[in-house]
Formats: structure tokens, C-alpha cells, sequence
């Protein structure tokens, strides 16, 4: 998968891709990443790339041309139909299924906005989508960038040790993960679950399906919710989230069965 990054601080994202998981899939020639970044395309002594918002108002705003510029030039260097993407607080929520959509893609154009945001007009006609990787402002598009890129990596085939693993990770079967354990077998007095223990695999999956669903249950219900009913779900997965009663249903059914 080739990605490219448009971005004011090539370093900055060029050095996070140095480690990880993400350094072994550029290593094996699975990923490529480019940067681009728009002062290249500035004509001024000073490399200007922003600038007051018409209207007033605090803050700057990244200039059209030269952003505008920097997409294009990195675009041209990706696969035909690469989407244009730009890291945004309004764009549409980033979830595990729109990462397993955007990794079978040959190629992604990332835009990492500065300052207060960027010229509308570069939306309108430079852009194909926006992303939110969460309802929160960073000063910067940089970070999501990288969070986009290493949830992508993490999809791409023989980019980690055991395929499983992204298979089994939270969100996948849109449930939050199960706990892990390993050595030693207790830690400050705390111990591992016997059925950990147990070499049961059947068991084990049964145990780690339902403390996924209880733990889905009590932290992030909306996703419960969402999940009932769906005919794409596993049938083991469905079977457990329907049994899952909610939080605190089970104590107020005994208390009314003792009285």
C-alpha cells in the first residue's frame, strides 16, 4: 500500500515511522509512505502558508494555493483512485470497519491541517472525504495521520508476526477486546483465571467471548446495542451478546426472587 502525507512537519511523521510494527511493514516493502509539504509551493521570502480569516476571528487559516498544490503533487504520485483524505474534527468517526475499507485500497492521500483549519475552497475541490479519529482538537492533523497509517498497517497481510492478532483485536467483531494475562501466574497476590490455565481451548474461547461481552456491556454499551440483531455477526458472538443482560440486571432479579 502506498500512502502519501501532506503535512508542514515532514519530520515529525516521518520520525514516528521509524518504529513499531509500521517500520517492519516499510522494511518489507509491504507499506510506503511519502510526505509532501505545502511550504515547497509558497512564492514569498517566507515561505507563507497562512493567513487571517476573512470574517475576523482568532487564529489562521492554511492558505488554498499552496496546499492545493502539495495535494496535487502527491497525488499524482499514488495508484489511480486513491481518495484524498483530510484529518478533520468534523470529518466522519474513524472505526475499525473504515480502516478494513481504506487498508484494501492501493493507495491513501493524507491532509494534516494546522492552525485553526484550512481554506474551505481546498475542501470543496481537493478532497474526497474527512476523517475524526475522536471528538476531541489536537493542534494538528500529524498525530491522526499516524493513527490512520499504523491502524492500516496493522490490516495489511504479513505485517504482523501472527494474523491473528488483528483479527482478534477490540472492535473487530465489534466487541472490546478480553482481558490478557501471562507470567508469572500471580502477581501481588493476584492471579491468572483458572480457565486460563486449564488448557481447554473451548473453554478458554467461551471464557474470552464472554468477558468480551460483558466488558463491551459495561464500557461502551452503544456498541452492544448496535450489534443486536445484525445478520453479518458470527453466530456465537450473536448468541452471547443477546444473552448479555444489562449492567446491574442480574442483582435486581435475585434481590426479587429472594423477597
Amino acid at each position: 500500500m502506498r500512502i502519501e502525507v501532506v503535512t508542514l512537519f515532514p519530520a515529525m511523521v516521518e520520525g514516528a515511522l521509524r518504529y513499531g510494527i509500521v517500520s517492519r511493514a516499510l522494511a518489507r516493502g509491504l507499506l510506503s509512505v511519502g510526505t509532501e509539504d505545502p511550504r515547497t509551493y509558497t512564492t514569498d521570502v517566507h515561505g507563507t502558508v497562512d493567513d487571517r480569516p476573512y470574517g475576523g476571528g482568532p487564529g489562521m487559516v492554511m492558505k488554498p494555493g499552496p496546499l492545493v498544490a502539495a495535494i496535487r503533487a502527491a497525488h499524482a504520485r499514488l495508484p489511480q483512485g486513491s481518495p484524498r483524505v483530510y484529518l478533520s474534527a468534523q470529518g466522519e468517526p474513524f472505526t475499525q470497519a473504515r480502516a478494513r475499507e481504506l487498508a484494501q485500497l492501493p493507495g491513501l492521500l493524507l491532509v494534516a491541517g494546522r492552525y485553526e483549519g484550512v481554506d474551505e475552497r481546498v475542501i470543496e475541490s481537493a478532497i474526497d472525504a474527512e476523517l475524526s479519529v475522536g471528538d476531541y482538537v489536537v493542534s494538528g492533523g500529524e498525530l491522526p495521520a499516524l493513527t490512520v497509517i499504523d491502524a492500516l498497517t496493522r490490516l495489511l497481510p504479513g505485517a504482523l508476526g501472527d494474523e491473528r492478532s488483528s483479527e482478534e483485536d477490540s472492535f473487530t467483531q465489534g466487541l472490546l477486546d478480553w482481558p490478557h494475562y501471562t507470567r508469572p501466574e500471580v502477581f501481588e497476590g493476584r492471579g491468572v483465571p483458572p480457565v486460563l490455565l486449564s488448557g481447554n481451548h473451548a473453554d478458554i474461547r467461551r471464557w474470552r467471548l464472554a468477558q468480551a461481552v460483558e466488558r463491551t456491556a459495561a464500557r461502551r454499551p452503544g456498541m452492544l446495542e448496535a450489534l443486536r440483531g445484525q445478520p453479518d455477526v458470527a453466530r456465537d458472538v450473536a448468541r452471547a451478546v443477546d444473552e448479555c443482560r444489562p449492567a446491574g440486571a442480574g442483582a435486581d432479579e435475585d434481590r426479587g426472587r429472594k423477597t
